[in-house]
Protein backbone atom coordinates (compact mmCIF):
# COMPACT_ATOMS: atom_id res chain seq x y z
CA UNK A 1 0.00 0.00 0.00
CA UNK A 2 1.39 3.24 -0.89
CA UNK A 3 1.86 5.63 1.60
CA UNK A 4 0.50 9.23 2.80
CA UNK A 5 2.67 11.93 1.83
CA UNK A 6 0.68 13.91 3.96
CA UNK A 7 0.87 11.64 6.62
CA UNK A 8 2.24 14.02 9.27
CA UNK A 9 -0.16 16.81 7.54
CA UNK A 10 -3.02 14.75 8.82
CA UNK A 11 -1.52 13.97 12.46
CA UNK A 12 -0.98 17.53 13.20
CA UNK A 13 -4.24 18.35 11.61
CA UNK A 14 -5.93 16.44 14.35
CA UNK A 15 -4.23 17.76 17.12
CA UNK A 16 -4.56 21.22 16.28
CA UNK A 17 -8.65 20.46 15.74
CA UNK A 18 -9.24 18.54 18.47
CA UNK A 19 -9.53 21.73 20.70
CA UNK A 20 -12.53 23.37 18.28
CA UNK A 21 -15.35 22.65 20.32
CA UNK A 22 -15.72 25.71 21.97
CA UNK A 23 -16.09 27.22 18.38
CA UNK A 24 -19.32 24.97 17.80
CA UNK A 25 -21.72 27.06 18.90
CA UNK A 26 -21.23 29.55 16.33
CA UNK A 27 -21.51 26.89 13.62
CA UNK A 28 -24.83 26.09 14.76
CA UNK A 29 -26.87 27.88 12.75
CA UNK A 30 -24.99 27.80 9.33
CA UNK A 31 -25.89 24.13 9.76
CA UNK A 32 -29.19 24.27 9.66
CA UNK A 33 -29.16 26.93 6.55
CA UNK A 34 -26.69 23.74 5.17
CA UNK A 35 -29.21 21.03 6.01
CA UNK A 36 -32.07 23.30 4.48
CA UNK A 37 -30.05 24.31 1.65
CA UNK A 38 -29.42 20.28 0.87
CA UNK A 39 -32.80 19.90 0.65
CA UNK A 40 -32.64 16.98 3.28
CA UNK A 41 -35.61 14.81 3.67
CA UNK A 42 -37.14 11.92 6.07
CA UNK A 43 -35.80 8.42 4.83
CA UNK A 44 -32.43 9.66 3.06
CA UNK A 45 -28.94 8.22 3.51
CA UNK A 46 -26.86 11.58 4.71
CA UNK A 47 -22.93 11.94 5.35
CA UNK A 48 -21.76 14.72 7.24
CA UNK A 49 -17.80 14.52 5.97
CA UNK A 50 -15.71 16.37 8.49
CA UNK A 51 -18.65 16.33 11.03
CA UNK A 52 -16.69 17.98 13.87
CA UNK A 53 -18.80 18.01 17.25
CA UNK A 54 -21.68 16.85 14.48
CA UNK A 55 -23.75 19.94 14.29
CA UNK A 56 -24.58 18.75 10.92
CA UNK A 57 -25.44 15.07 11.27
CA UNK A 58 -27.49 16.15 14.08
CA UNK A 59 -29.47 18.73 12.08
CA UNK A 60 -29.85 16.23 9.57
CA UNK A 61 -31.03 13.53 11.73
CA UNK A 62 -33.89 16.12 12.99
CA UNK A 63 -35.08 16.48 9.42
CA UNK A 64 -35.78 12.56 9.47
CA UNK A 65 -32.36 11.53 7.60
CA UNK A 66 -30.28 8.28 8.47
CA UNK A 67 -27.00 9.84 8.93
CA UNK A 68 -23.05 9.16 9.17
CA UNK A 69 -20.57 11.29 10.55
CA UNK A 70 -17.06 10.88 9.83
CA UNK A 71 -14.27 13.08 11.20
CA UNK A 72 -10.21 13.01 11.38
CA UNK A 73 -9.86 13.64 15.05
CA UNK A 74 -11.59 11.68 17.93
CA UNK A 75 -11.90 13.93 20.07
CA UNK A 76 -14.36 16.07 17.90
CA UNK A 77 -16.14 12.67 17.80
CA UNK A 78 -16.74 12.03 21.17
CA UNK A 79 -18.15 15.62 21.33
CA UNK A 80 -20.37 15.04 18.19
CA UNK A 81 -21.74 11.63 20.04
CA UNK A 82 -22.17 13.11 23.47
CA UNK A 83 -24.16 16.59 21.99
CA UNK A 84 -26.21 13.12 20.01
CA UNK A 85 -27.16 11.62 23.17
CA UNK A 86 -28.36 15.38 24.34
CA UNK A 87 -30.30 15.49 21.56
CA UNK A 88 -31.62 11.56 22.37
CA UNK A 89 -30.35 11.01 18.72
CA UNK A 90 -28.71 7.43 19.36
CA UNK A 91 -28.92 6.22 15.87
CA UNK A 92 -26.23 8.43 14.01
CA UNK A 93 -22.98 6.37 12.98
CA UNK A 94 -20.27 8.29 13.76
CA UNK A 95 -16.58 7.09 12.54
CA UNK A 96 -13.20 8.24 12.06
CA UNK A 97 -12.10 8.43 9.07
CA UNK A 98 -9.99 11.01 6.18
CA UNK A 99 -12.17 12.75 3.40
CA UNK A 100 -9.26 12.03 1.18
CA UNK A 101 -10.37 8.57 2.06
CA UNK A 102 -13.21 8.21 3.28
CA UNK A 103 -14.21 3.83 4.71
CA UNK A 104 -17.81 3.59 2.68
CA UNK A 105 -18.66 1.87 -0.60
CA UNK A 106 -19.28 3.32 -3.87
CA UNK A 107 -22.60 5.25 -3.87
CA UNK A 108 -23.45 4.78 -0.46
CA UNK A 109 -25.21 8.12 0.31
CA UNK A 110 -28.18 10.60 -0.92
CA UNK A 111 -26.66 13.39 0.34
CA UNK A 112 -23.08 14.42 1.11
CA UNK A 113 -22.51 17.38 3.23
CA UNK A 114 -19.64 19.15 4.87
CA UNK A 115 -19.08 22.17 6.39
CA UNK A 116 -15.90 24.12 6.44
CA UNK A 117 -14.63 20.98 6.75
CA UNK A 118 -13.45 19.72 3.24
CA UNK A 119 -11.42 22.68 2.45
CA UNK A 120 -8.68 21.50 4.56
CA UNK A 121 -7.57 18.11 3.19
CA UNK A 122 -4.74 19.06 1.37
CA UNK A 123 -5.16 17.49 -2.03
CA UNK A 124 -8.86 18.62 -2.96
CA UNK A 125 -8.71 17.09 -6.36
CA UNK A 126 -8.89 13.60 -4.00
CA UNK A 127 -10.97 15.14 -1.46
CA UNK A 128 -13.90 15.66 -4.14
CA UNK A 129 -13.36 12.71 -6.07
CA UNK A 130 -14.01 10.48 -2.65
CA UNK A 131 -16.77 12.82 -1.90
CA UNK A 132 -18.48 11.73 -5.01
CA UNK A 133 -17.37 8.52 -5.28
CA UNK A 134 -19.55 7.96 -2.00
CA UNK A 135 -22.45 9.68 -3.50
CA UNK A 136 -25.38 7.74 -5.19
CA UNK A 137 -26.43 8.57 -9.08
CA UNK A 138 -28.72 11.04 -8.39
CA UNK A 139 -27.45 12.13 -5.10
CA UNK A 140 -26.40 15.68 -3.54
CA UNK A 141 -23.54 17.46 -2.15
CA UNK A 142 -23.64 20.53 -0.70
CA UNK A 143 -20.45 22.46 1.48
CA UNK A 144 -19.92 25.32 2.95
CA UNK A 145 -16.41 27.25 2.39
CA UNK A 146 -14.79 30.62 3.03
CA UNK A 147 -13.83 33.42 0.18
CA UNK A 148 -10.46 34.02 0.11
CA UNK A 149 -11.38 37.92 -0.11
CA UNK A 150 -13.19 37.85 3.19
CA UNK A 151 -12.52 37.69 6.71
CA UNK A 152 -11.39 34.09 6.82
CA UNK A 153 -10.14 33.99 3.37
CA UNK A 154 -7.81 36.84 4.39
CA UNK A 155 -6.55 35.27 7.56
CA UNK A 156 -5.52 31.62 6.66
CA UNK A 157 -3.22 34.07 3.86
CA UNK A 158 -1.99 35.57 7.11
CA UNK A 159 -1.37 32.13 8.90
CA UNK A 160 0.86 31.06 5.80
CA UNK A 161 2.80 33.91 5.29
CA UNK A 162 3.79 32.99 9.37
CA UNK A 163 4.00 29.60 8.89
CA UNK A 164 7.41 27.78 7.27
CA UNK A 165 7.56 26.32 3.79
CA UNK A 166 5.54 23.06 3.98
CA UNK A 167 6.92 19.94 1.77
CA UNK A 168 4.66 18.92 0.43
CA UNK A 169 2.63 21.84 -0.01
CA UNK A 170 -1.20 21.47 1.07
CA UNK A 171 -3.87 23.35 -1.44
CA UNK A 172 -4.52 26.54 0.88
CA UNK A 173 -7.89 26.19 1.63
CA UNK A 174 -9.43 29.56 0.57
CA UNK A 175 -9.63 28.17 -2.63
CA UNK A 176 -12.60 26.45 -2.20
CA UNK A 177 -13.70 29.85 -1.49
CA UNK A 178 -13.51 30.81 -5.40
CA UNK A 179 -16.32 30.27 -7.94
CA UNK A 180 -14.43 29.68 -10.54
CA UNK A 181 -12.26 27.05 -8.89
CA UNK A 182 -15.02 25.08 -7.39
CA UNK A 183 -16.32 24.65 -10.48
CA UNK A 184 -12.96 23.25 -11.66
CA UNK A 185 -12.94 20.80 -8.83
CA UNK A 186 -16.39 19.60 -9.68
CA UNK A 187 -16.01 18.86 -12.88
CA UNK A 188 -17.62 18.03 -15.76
CA UNK A 189 -20.17 15.80 -13.96
CA UNK A 190 -22.12 18.39 -11.79
CA UNK A 191 -24.31 20.54 -13.77
CA UNK A 192 -26.48 23.51 -12.73
CA UNK A 193 -24.27 24.84 -10.10
CA UNK A 194 -25.75 27.06 -7.85
CA UNK A 195 -24.01 29.81 -6.01
CA UNK A 196 -25.49 31.11 -2.67
CA UNK A 197 -24.75 33.72 -0.05
CA UNK A 198 -25.33 33.66 3.86
CA UNK A 199 -23.28 35.24 7.02
CA UNK A 200 -22.14 33.56 10.21
CA UNK A 201 -21.44 35.75 13.55
CA UNK A 202 -20.25 35.46 16.23
CA UNK A 203 -20.00 37.50 19.44
CA UNK A 204 -17.24 38.81 20.84
CA UNK A 205 -16.00 41.83 23.39
CA UNK A 206 -13.32 43.28 21.14
CA UNK A 207 -11.49 42.14 18.32
CA UNK A 208 -8.63 40.88 20.37
CA UNK A 209 -11.43 39.05 22.71
CA UNK A 210 -12.13 36.93 19.33
CA UNK A 211 -8.64 36.25 18.67
CA UNK A 212 -8.00 34.84 21.82
CA UNK A 213 -10.91 32.51 21.54
CA UNK A 214 -9.56 31.09 18.34
CA UNK A 215 -6.39 30.91 19.59
CA UNK A 216 -7.62 28.50 22.26
CA UNK A 217 -10.06 26.93 19.92
CA UNK A 218 -8.71 27.25 16.21
CA UNK A 219 -6.58 24.59 14.33
CA UNK A 220 -4.56 27.40 12.06
CA UNK A 221 -4.38 29.50 14.88
CA UNK A 222 -3.29 26.70 17.30
CA UNK A 223 -0.51 26.05 14.61
CA UNK A 224 0.94 29.53 14.11
CA UNK A 225 1.45 29.93 18.13
CA UNK A 226 2.60 26.81 17.83
CA UNK A 227 5.30 27.56 15.30
CA UNK A 228 6.09 31.46 16.75
CA UNK A 229 6.09 30.65 20.79
CA UNK A 230 10.26 30.93 20.89
CA UNK A 231 9.44 34.48 18.87
CA UNK A 232 7.46 37.03 20.95
CA UNK A 233 8.25 39.75 18.93
CA UNK A 234 7.05 38.07 15.60
CA UNK A 235 4.08 36.59 17.67
CA UNK A 236 2.94 40.05 18.51
CA UNK A 237 3.32 41.39 14.77
CA UNK A 238 1.08 38.95 14.26
CA UNK A 239 -1.45 39.29 16.58
CA UNK A 240 -1.39 42.99 15.49
CA UNK A 241 -2.06 42.11 11.82
CA UNK A 242 -4.92 39.66 13.18
CA UNK A 243 -6.34 42.55 14.58
CA UNK A 244 -6.32 44.62 11.92
CA UNK A 245 -7.81 42.44 10.03
CA UNK A 246 -10.85 41.30 12.41
CA UNK A 247 -11.24 45.24 12.91
CA UNK A 248 -12.88 45.28 9.47
CA UNK A 249 -15.41 43.16 10.02
CA UNK A 250 -16.33 43.84 13.80
CA UNK A 251 -19.26 46.13 15.00
CA UNK A 252 -21.67 46.28 17.98
CA UNK A 253 -19.79 43.28 19.81
CA UNK A 254 -20.55 41.11 16.56
CA UNK A 255 -17.65 39.55 14.13
CA UNK A 256 -19.35 38.51 10.91
CA UNK A 257 -17.76 36.14 8.94
CA UNK A 258 -19.14 35.96 5.50
CA UNK A 259 -19.51 32.48 2.99
CA UNK A 260 -21.19 31.81 -0.14
CA UNK A 261 -23.02 29.40 -1.39
CA UNK A 262 -22.63 26.83 -3.88
CA UNK A 263 -25.39 24.54 -5.37
CA UNK A 264 -25.37 22.53 -8.20
CA UNK A 265 -27.20 19.12 -10.53
CA UNK A 266 -24.61 16.42 -11.49
CA UNK A 267 -26.74 14.47 -14.48
CA UNK A 268 -27.70 14.45 -18.02
CA UNK A 269 -27.68 18.21 -19.85
CA UNK A 270 -25.83 21.16 -20.48
CA UNK A 271 -23.90 22.99 -17.22
CA UNK A 272 -25.58 25.91 -16.18
CA UNK A 273 -24.86 28.02 -13.45
CA UNK A 274 -27.42 30.18 -11.48
CA UNK A 275 -26.95 32.82 -9.03
CA UNK A 276 -29.00 33.29 -6.43
CA UNK A 277 -30.10 36.78 -3.86
CA UNK A 278 -28.79 40.50 -5.13
CA UNK A 279 -25.66 40.99 -3.89
CA UNK A 280 -22.51 40.01 -6.36
CA UNK A 281 -20.42 37.34 -5.49
CA UNK A 282 -17.42 39.54 -5.82
CA UNK A 283 -18.56 42.35 -3.64
CA UNK A 284 -15.86 42.87 -0.89
CA UNK A 285 -17.90 44.55 1.69
CA UNK A 286 -17.52 43.25 5.41
CA UNK A 287 -21.78 43.30 5.29
CA UNK A 288 -21.87 41.20 2.02
CA UNK A 289 -22.55 37.45 3.20
CA UNK A 290 -20.00 35.52 1.25
CA UNK A 291 -19.73 32.10 2.50
CA UNK A 292 -19.80 29.40 -0.30
CA UNK A 293 -21.89 26.59 0.29
CA UNK A 294 -21.92 23.76 -2.61
CA UNK A 295 -24.76 21.47 -3.79
CA UNK A 296 -24.33 18.77 -6.53
CA UNK A 297 -26.40 16.37 -7.98
CA UNK A 298 -25.21 12.60 -8.69
CA UNK A 299 -25.67 11.30 -12.10
CA UNK A 300 -28.44 10.04 -12.79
Amino acid sequence: MTSDPFEAFKASQREVWKSFAPLAQSTTPSAARLVHFAGVRPGQTVLDAGCGTGVVAITARRAGAVVTGVDLTPELLAVAKENAAIAAMDDIVWKQGDVENLPFRDGEFDVVLSQFAHIFAPRPEIAIQEMLRVLKRGGLIAFHTWPHELLFGRIFALVSRYMPPADPKPAPPSQWGDPTIILQRLGSAVRDVTFDRGVQVTAALSPQHYRHQLEQSGGPMVRVLQTLKDDPARLAQFRREYDDIVSEYFDRNIVRQDFLGDAGDQGVGPRRRRTAGANSLNRKSRLTPAQILGRTYGPS
